[in-house]
């Protein structure tokens, strides 16, 4: 039962059980985060430092404009 590998029968279970937590919707934005998540853990024991973003392109409002 506790073999240590996880079959296509275990895999479709938890599948399943994901998809009725969180719904169809939300399923590609877990994915991102988590695959986000992973690559930040990778960079944290390589020694990378994250690069900051680049500012917007978009300027600020003036808010001496508003009416």
């Amino acid at each position: 039962m506790f073999g240590g590998k996880i079959g296509f029968g275990e895999l479709l279970i938890i599948l399943v059980i994901v998809l009725v937590l969180f719904g169809a919707n939300k399923l590609p934005q877990l994915g991102k985060g988590l695959g986000e998540g992973i690559r930040s853990f990778k960079k944290s024991f390589e020694g990378e430092e994250e690069k900051p973003a680049p500012p917007s392109s978009t300027q600020p409002s003036d808010p001496a404009r508003k009416a």
